[in-house]
């Protein structure tokens, strides 16, 4: 299929792509340093009224090719589950600014970007989080450890140095970013009361100041890994831990690409994976 006549199949109703499958995660990437004009002009239309309004307030080029490159892909990507074209979805924000779908159609789903990078984290019936910081930004956000890390992730940090200490700072801001990003809470969870402690048979653990509320740590699986630059935290509201699939739009609108594994580590450690959880108890009923 050439690419105008899959731009076209796109943006019809009725399609899905991709059968979406309870039990894995569908993590999707984009790259807004590919959005040339024509692919531009393409994805304008998918736009909601109040999101190309939004577009054209971007003054730098940089800025403008991040913004249409994030509302593009979550619209294509979500359309890939659901029979709903890419320009008929519609979202609402809650109270603190997560962005959900409205109606609700039990897809969840989770964006992260940067000018160089846009992920878009997809689920079915779970929460989800994902953060990507570009690796180059690691000494910037080591100026905010002292605010965001907690006691004991400070402690731990002590004993690291130079290289080593910058990427402990990168991963753990990733990790409780894609954390406050899943629980859709903001920062009315500061930063500094979550926890994620290195070591032990878990490998990670996540621990939270018992002020915070009653929410049980053992609830989430989480996962880092390094795409295109980026350090990337996936947070996910699941008790075994989630098989994930990756897919690559580019150009975006092209069809998209199934990636190798990612390579991803999950954590806590001790945990197996809900495929081997279905092969141990046998078929599921449907």
């Amino acid at each position: 299929m050439n690419y105008i006549s899959y731009v076209r199949k796109l943006m019809s109703a009725g399609r899905v792509l991709t059968d979406m499958d309870k039990k894995p995660l569908h993590l999707w990437y984009a790259y807004p340093k590919d959005l040339n004009e024509a692919v531009a002009q393409a994805c304008a239309p998918l736009l909601s009224e109040d999101e190309r309004a939004q577009w054209q307030t971007f003054r730098f080029d940089r800025h403008r090719r991040e913004y249409l490159t994030t509302r593009a892909l979550v619209r294509t990507a979500l359309s890939h589950y659901h029979p709903l074209a890419p320009q008929s979805w519609r979202f609402q924000t809650n109270p603190y600014g997560k962005p959900t779908i409205d109606p609700d159609c039990g897809l969840r789903f989770n964006l992260s970007n940067s000018p160089g990078l846009v992920v878009c984290l997809i689920a079915q019936g779970a929460e989800v989080g994902v953060d990507a910081e570009p690796i180059e930004r690691a000494e910037k956000v080591a100026e905010l450890a002292p605010e965001v890390l907690s006691p004991l992730e400070l402690v731990q940090l002590e004993a690291l140095r130079g290289l080593e200490r910058l990427d402990r700072i990168l991963s753990l801001w990733t990790l409780k970013e894609a954390y406050i990003k899943a629980r859709g809470m903001g920062l009315s969870l500061p930063l500094s009361k979550i926890s994620f402690l290195f070591g032990g048979v878990e490998g990670v653990r996540l621990e939270l100041d018992q002020r915070l509320d009653a929410e049980p740590g053992s609830r989430w699986q989480f996962c880092l890994f390094e795409h295109a630059g980026h350090r990337i935290a996936l947070m996910a509201e699941r008790a075994a831990v989630p098989d994930l699939q990756a897919w690559e739009a580019r150009p975006l609108l092209a069809p998209p690409t199934r990636l190798a594994a990612v390579g991803e580590r999950w954590f806590p450690a001790s945990t197996v994976s809900s495929q081997a959880l279905q092969q141990q108890s046998g078929p599921e009923a449907h």
